[in-house]
């Protein structure tokens, strides 16, 4: 197999996008000071990206070896047995067509529905919610040549009233709707849906889900790159070389300029190579490590989650990392789910978990810092006026953005929660 050699010659250009709205400029400029405070106006733009041919050399790459699969032909059983138990990532296809999403998330829909409401689209040093505009980053989106550009993913879009809304737009497929993770409250729950939208070279690095969950993405519209390596596969073989990274160490773009060639080439440890197109499902197994780069501007779903099938590792990677959301969970599921108790019985001797108390009316609606149940992308409960510490969510061990996609901008800090 080929990987694709891409040029990153230089030519003049201006640091500086021109957009459409005449404040957009600052308020684009404010945002990605908080969120890269290491790069000046000059340093979102040094291999010049956007000019380089990779989007087409990426397109270009049509070696794709995964499993496309007819949604409405199989059954639950069927999936888990082909897929899910045997940890195969797929792509299902037909299964999203009835979504309202498909007709309300177009961008000129979003802008006018949402314009004034602001999403996640990164973080600054301290771990906080960068946010900005529909209408500011809708005009940054479509005018910039950021070799890495911001992007969307924000997990509390649902629960924030001016954008609950979209909630009713899709569905969990059913693939994927006996959560257990649902069983514990939204108050304590780690994030697990993201809104995700991006032009093209944006993206989120190389990273495994946290918790041990596995997870879905639903792209809606545009086209994403994947590529999924086996969980055997060591760190120093999927991460980026320090000689390598640049000014963007933890980005979708280095990756696929860098470390892609090297993996397509050596072919050392199982690799799924994947385009998925509007109305795609992609299917994630636990503990994957995966790569996303948008070759057009997209707009995704994606959400996290514990099944039946990847609860030993949810449990054992949970009561570790998140051993007091863990003594919450399992009190609720006590309560609603006594056969999953059961199972987790059998798979931890080490705790007397059966100790626990059944009265979930104690547990606490808040936790400390290290409980925090946020993410490095966003907070359902978070304001800009009133923002909670929290740690970054990407690599091995944070909850989130991938979902399938995580955190986008900032990868840099790797903690068990």
């Amino acid at each position: 197999m080929t990987a694709p050699s891409i040029s990153t010659e230089r030519s003049s250009h201006s640091c500086k996008s021109k957009f459409y709205r005449r404040r957009t400029q600052k308020r684009v400029e404010n945002v990605k000071k908080r969120a890269r405070s290491e790069l000046n106006s000059c340093g979102w733009s040094p291999h010049q990206y956007a000019n380089s041919g990779l989007v087409n050399k990426l397109q270009q790459f049509t070696h794709d070896n995964i499993e496309r699969v007819d949604g409405r032909e199989i059954t639950i059983e069927e999936f888990q047995e082909r897929f899910e138990k045997r940890s195969v990532p797929v792509i299902l296809t037909g299964i999203i067509d009835h979504w309202d999403a498909n007709k309300k998330w177009t961008l000129d829909r979003l802008y006018k529905k949402y314009r004034n409401q602001k999403f996640k689209c990164g973080e600054d040093d301290d771990g906080y919610s960068v946010k900005l505009k529909m209408k500011y980053y809708m005009d940054y989106m479509t005018s910039t040549t950021d070799d890495s550009p911001l992007y969307i993913f924000d997990s509390g879009f649902g629960d924030r009233k001016k954008s609950e809304a979209l909630l009713k737009d899709y569905e969990v497929p059913n693939f994927f709707a006996d959560d257990l993770f649902g069983y514990a409250t939204d108050q304590r729950r780690p994030p697990y849906r993201w809104i995700v939208i991006g032009p093209e070279r944006s993206g989120t690095a190389i990273h495994v889900d946290p918790l041990g969950t596995s997870a879905w993405n639903a792209l809606i519209s545009g086209e994403k790159k994947w590529c999924l390596i086996h969980p055997s596969a060591p760190k120093s073989y999927v991460k980026p070389r320090k000689d390598e990274v640049g000014k963007h160490p933890d980005e979708a773009v280095t990756w696929f300029q860098t470390v892609f060639p090297r993996v397509a080439h050596d072919n050392l440890y199982p690799t799924v190579y994947a385009t998925q197109r509007a109305g795609d499902v992609m299917f994630v197994p636990s503990g994957w490590w995966h790569v996303v780069i948008n070759t057009e501007t997209a707009i995704a779903i994606t959400q996290n989650f514990c099944s039946s099938v990847n609860l030993p590792e949810v449990w054992k990677q949970t009561t570790k990392g998140r051993p007091q959301f863990a003594k919450h969970w399992l009190r609720h599921l006590k309560q609603k789910r006594p056969e999953v108790v059961d199972r987790i019985v059998q798979l931890d001797q080490s705790y007397d978990w059966l100790a626990i108390s059944d009265d979930v009316s104690s547990d606490s609606s808040s936790s400390s810092s290290s409980e925090s149940d946020s993410d490095s992308e966003d907070s359902g409960t978070e304001t800009e006026e009133s923002k909670r510490k929290r740690p970054h969510e990407n690599g091995t061990s944070t909850l989130g953005a991938t979902g399938l996609e995580p955190c986008p901008s900032k990868l840099r800090k790797n903690l068990n929660d």
